[in-house]
């Protein structure tokens, strides 16, 4: 599923849902360390005051890299209308 290679600490989200261990698809986690050469990961999930509730190993196909890319100004501008 994923292409792109998922390194340490790239953000990543679930693709499937884990119940017991009360994860769901779509959930954002951290790529904490890489296991086994980079064949799985050990992903850390989070709450909003940055304390860990989840930390738990994933193959690949379990995850996809989200990637975030600040706007250029260019495109700023583009969207005002006059």
């Amino acid at each position: 599923m994923n292409k792109t290679r998922i390194k340490l600490l790239d953000v990543v989200a679930l693709v499937v849902d884990l119940p017991e261990y009360n994860l769901w698809r779509g959930q954002v986690g951290t790529v904490v360390e890489l296991l086994a050469g980079g064949a799985a990961f050990e992903v850390e999930f989070s709450d909003r005051h940055g304390r860990t509730y989840e930390s738990i190993g994933l193959r690949p196909e379990q995850i996809m890299l989200l990637n975030f890319e600040p706007a250029s100004p260019d495109s700023a501008s583009e969207m005002v209308t006059a």
